[in-house]
């Protein structure tokens, strides 16, 4: 069963007010859940249990996440004072192409679709480089990185 039939299943309201073409497009009922659906049908309260239980860990590791990325950006502002009080620019094309042929194969080996690599680079590698910039502008100061910068 897919989880369009999964969730039509649940789902009693056919009224096209209450959901969004999308929604209606797959077939799927309005999945915000509610005690109501939950106490309605012993199936739904399962899920909903399931559900809680995975995003409290989903919740896990986007905390990871971030914090990761806050130790990134402490060891690539490193990075930055150092190019910059050597005199290098902030962008090192040689190391992004080497980066993303990498974590293309992370991302392989992993089970994800590799153009995955082209949004992390996107997201991380652009704002490390945009912290480089402001430390290179900033004569290798990396005061320059508080979140407001």
């Amino acid at each position: 069963m897919s989880y369009g039939e999964y969730m039509t299943d649940f789902c009693e309201n056919d009224d096209a007010s209450v959901n969004d073409d999308a929604t209606q497009a797959h077939g799927w009922c309005d999945t915000t859940i509610d005690d109501a659906q939950e106490q309605a049908n012993p199936q739904a309260a399962q899920a909903v249990e399931r559900i809680k239980r995975l995003r409290q860990s989903i919740d896990n590791v986007d905390t990871a996440i971030v914090s990761l990325l806050a130790e990134r950006f402490k060891y690539t502002a490193e990075v930055g004072v150092l190019k910059a009080r050597a005199g290098f620019a902030p962008e090192d094309r040689n190391r992004e192409s080497q980066q993303a042929e990498r974590l293309k194969e992370v991302a392989v080996n992993a089970g994800l679709d590799p153009s995955i690599e082209e949004n992390y680079r996107e997201f991380v590698v652009t704002e490390a480089k945009k912290r480089h910039q402001r430390i290179a502008q900033a004569g290798g100061d990396p005061g320059v990185l508080d979140i407001y910068a």
